[in-house]
C-alpha cells in the first residue's frame, strides 16, 4: 500500500497527557524530518483555517462515499462530525520525503493495525490519572460533565497503551525534559537521523 517513503509515526494517548507538547518539540528541533498528515473533517472551517492546510474541509456524503472506495486508514466522528486520515494524504507527506506524523485516537490506532501501513507507534501517558485531572482542571475548559468523560475515555485509554505489543515504545510524560529525551532517542535510532544533517535513505 503506502510502502514507497519512511514509515509513518504514530501518537496516541490521552487529552492531557501532554502529547502535543512532544510533538511540537520533535518538530521545532527536526523542522525539516517531520510533517503532519492533513486530516479531512465535515465540520466547518473555524475562522483564520485553510482548507488543504489545516483540513481538508468536505463534506458527508463525499467523505462516506470515499471511506466507502477504501480511502481512509482511520476514521472517527466526534460531537456529529466525521475526521479521518487519507492514504493520499500520508502519500502526500512522504513524497516530500518527510515522516509522516498522526496524532490519533485508540480508535484509530486500531483502525490502522487492520491495514498495511507499518508505522511505528508512541504512546504518551500521564504519571497518573491523579495528575492527569488536575492537568485537565487547570486547563480551565472542562464542565464537571466533560471531565468526567475525558477521565473515564483516558481509564480506556490508558488499559490499551500499556498493554504489552500494542505501542513500540511507551512514553511516561512526569518530566517534560526526561519524557522528550525517551522520545528522541526512540525517533533518532528508529530513523537514523542525524542531527542537523538529513541524510535520511528509506
Amino acid at each position: 500500500m503506502i510502502h514507497k517513503g519512511l514509515r509513518p509515526l504514530v501518537f496516541c494517548g490521552p487529552s492531557g497527557s501532554g502529547k502535543s507538547t512532544l510533538i511540537k518539540r520533535l518538530f521545532d528541533e527536526f523542522p525539516d524530518t517531520f510533517k503532519f498528515s492533513v486530516s479531512h473533517t465535515t465540520r466547518i472551517p473555524r475562522p483564520g483555517e485553510e482548507d488543504g492546510v489545516h483540513y481538508h474541509f468536505t463534506n458527508k456524503e463525499r467523505m462516506q462515499e470515499q471511506i466507502e472506495n477504501g480511502e481512509f486508514i482511520e476514521t472517527a466522528i466526534y460531537s456529529g462530525n466525521l475526521y479521518g486520515t487519507s492514504k493520499q494524504a500520508v502519500e502526500d507527506v512522504q513524497s516530500l520525503g518527510k515522516i509522516c506524523v498522526l496524532d490519533i485516537d485508540i480508535q484509530g490506532v486500531k483502525q490502522i493495525k487492520r491495514i498495511d501501513l507499518n508505522p511505528l507507534y508512541i504512546f504518551v501517558k500521564p504519571p497518573s490519572t491523579m495528575e492527569l485531572e488536575r492537568r485537565l482542571k487547570a486547563r480551565n475548559t472542562e464542565t464537571e460533565e466533560s471531565l468526567k468523560r475525558r477521565l473515564l475515555i483516558a481509564k480506556s485509554e490508558l488499559e490499551y497503551g500499556e498493554t504489552p505489543g500494542n505501542f513500540d515504545v511507551v512514553i511516561q510524560n512526569d518530566k517534560l525534559e526526561e519524557a522528550y529525551q525517551i522520545l528522541r532517542n526512540f525517533v533518532v535510532s528508529n530513523y537514523n537521523i542525524h542531527c542537523h544533517t538529513d541524510q535520511t535513505t528509506s
